[in-house]
């Protein structure tokens, strides 16, 4: 079995006004930071028109970037917010529809694994996850808005557990 040098690695943490986004060319040596940001969709827009907003700058993206992987995170239902799941559900939904049409295998995970894997604790803070990430890339400052951070983090999480799979 030949070991590919890299994979690239599309992370993103859904929601329905900031959608982060991440992409990465994991290593198990160092992984390089391709390009970040956020997806912003307008509030006062009703739920279907943010989901076609989101389906088109996610089509973009994944054009733009070719990768052979997208992660995300699973959904997770606080019972005192299940509003906040069905909600993120909506754009969860769009995300996978999005790599289902590119043909890209999508990895969905848990955001206490995504957590675990960059900073070594599964409940650490968003700060935290902010934090870690700014150290893997070197990067000046912390990632902002912490969305951003969220999407690296997954990206990073993926590579890693697919590294460590057979």
């Amino acid at each position: 079995m030949v070991l590919r040098a890299s994979i690239r690695i599309l992370g993103i943490d859904p929601g329905l006004q900031l959608t982060g986004y991440g992409v990465i060319d994991f290593s198990p040596a160092k992984s390089r930071l391709v390009d970040a940001g956020v997806i912003r969709l307008e509030a006062r827009q009703s739920i279907a028109l943010r989901l076609v907003e989101l389906e088109r700058e996610l089509t973009q993206i994944i054009a733009e970037h070719a990768p052979e992987v997208i992660a995300v995170e699973e959904l997770y239902a606080h019972y005192a917010h299940p509003r906040t799941a069905i909600l993120m559900g909506h754009a969860r939904g769009v995300i996978l529809l999005c790599a289902q049409r590119a043909g890209i295998e999508i990895v969905a995970l848990a955001a206490n694994r995504i957590k675990q894997s960059v900073t070594g604790h599964g409940h650490a803070s968003k700060v935290q996850v902010q934090r870690a990430v700014q150290v893997i890339f070197g990067l000046k400052a912390i990632p902002e808005p912490p969305d951003v951070a969220d999407a690296l983090a997954v990206a990073l999480c993926c590579g890693r557990m697919r590294q460590t799979q057979p």
